[in-house]
């Protein structure tokens, strides 16, 4: 596979650092396949799969952010009759009847004795001797074959595939994304990973209010987000005493604004405990309650860590769109409950004032409760690889 770089090109000495992120990423995509390896040169990248499965490895290169675009290729040593030879296999496999080809020649290693041109004229001529119902077309052709000469050998393509372009994962920092198992979160996730931002799932999960099929849920939304980097860390956060308390204890129209701000100031002290620099969340401002400026202000007082609101402002059409297009949406509306829906007032004030949500907290000891609730976080890595797996051997069942 040769990879072509896109928006990373443009980084100039910093470079080497996104290329290298990007390889990770690849590697990691490829993890349960041991006989490929990855070659990360300044301006291409190349997949030896060594008999590996080529449409599996399509398939994780796809939504792999950083890439502009990447082929099936055939390398080939800097020999003429060699280039000719595979150039010929190549077409006669791509062609159909009476169809039209084109040679796109890239000459980067200057020894090879032909320039771009000449390579386009000499491999043109050789195909069309030895296949006769095929004609040239140089602006719209059925095939196109790409060669691209280089130091490390000849490398000859019939395919050119989108990649999911924007910058690696990673080459942004690392930022902790608070996922529920609505339609928001996930997109939001999916919209920071294509800014290069790594990002660890937190996961609220309060037994026996919500159930373990909705934990299960939010694994598998962290799952779907696992195939643009190869894999996720997920925190899953005991929640059910300080729902409680915070049921016991607050004003019922406050109780969602309380909420918030025990479940942010438990993604930051992770966020500091993970070297994280950001914290990510499916907030669009105006949707609920929760997420007007006032409660924002109120909810965010908690923390001086920047929050990262990628859908904030889409509607939610927009938002639903882009989760169909990721595959989350089926997942995300699945009937199971959330600690976000649990204990929902019936009429949440939507402008809180800071300071009377501090007065009501002041008579309960949350500090302790947060504490507990980090000292028992269940972490988990959710890898794309072993989701294929799972989801493999379910399939054999019917």
């Amino acid at each position: 596979m040769l990879i072509r770089y896109g928006e990373l090109s443009t980084k100039g000495k910093n470079r080497k650092q996104f290329v290298t992120k990007l390889a990770q990423n690849v590697k990691r995509a490829m993890q349960d396949l041991p006989e490929v390896r990855i070659h990360g040169e300044r301006d291409r990248m190349y997949i030896i799969l060594n008999g590996a499965d080529y449409q599996l490895a399509e398939e994780r290169l796809k939504p792999i952010f950083g890439i502009q675009s990447f082929s099936p290729a055939v390398r080939v040593n800097l020999d003429l009759e060699e280039v000719k030879a595979a150039a010929l296999a190549l077409v006669q496999d791509a062609h159909e009847e009476n169809g039209t080809f084109k040679v796109a020649a890239r000459r980067s290693h200057r020894e090879f004795p032909l320039d771009s041109n000449e390579i386009n004229q000499e491999i043109g001529a050789h195909v069309l001797q030895n296949i006769e119902d095929l004609t040239v077309n140089v602006k719209n052709p059925d095939v196109k074959l790409t060669i691209d000469v280089r130091k490390e050998g000849v490398f000859l393509s019939c395919r050119t595939i989108l990649g999911a372009a924007g910058l690696p994962v990673g080459s942004s920092g690392r930022a902790m994304l608070m996922l529920s198992g609505g339609i928001d979160s996930p997109v939001a996730g999916y919209l920071a990973q294509k800014r290069g931002v790594e990002i660890e799932a937190v996961h609220f999960h309060s037994p026996p209010y919500t159930s373990e099929q909705a934990k299960q849920k939010a694994i598998d939304l962290a799952a779907k987000l696992a195939k643009y980097s190869g894999q996720v860390q997920m925190h899953i956060v005991p929640f059910t005493e300080i729902q409680e308390v915070i049921k016991q204890q607050i004003p019922e129209s406050v109780i969602m604004t309380v909420t918030r701000r025990m479940m942010l100031r438990i993604t930051d002290e992770l966020r500091r405990k993970r070297n994280g620099l950001a914290i990510v969340n499916g907030e669009s401002l105006g949707q609920v309650a929760s997420q007007t400026l006032e409660s924002m202000l109120a909810i965010n007082a908690v923390t001086a860590t920047p929050i990262i609101r990628p859908v904030v402002s889409m509607d939610k059409n927009e938002i639903i769109q882009i989760a169909q297009k990721i595959d989350t949406y089926n997942l995300s509306v699945q009937p199971f409950e959330d600690c976000c829906t649990i204990f929902t007032p019936p009429s949440p004030k939507t402008k809180p004032k800071l300071d009377k949500i501090e007065h009501y907290e002041s008579f309960t000891d949350f500090d302790a409760l947060i504490t507990k609730a980090l000292d028992n976080i269940e972490t988990i890595s959710v890898n794309i690889a072993e989701t294929e797996q799972v989801k493999d051997e379910f399939a054999d069942l019917f």
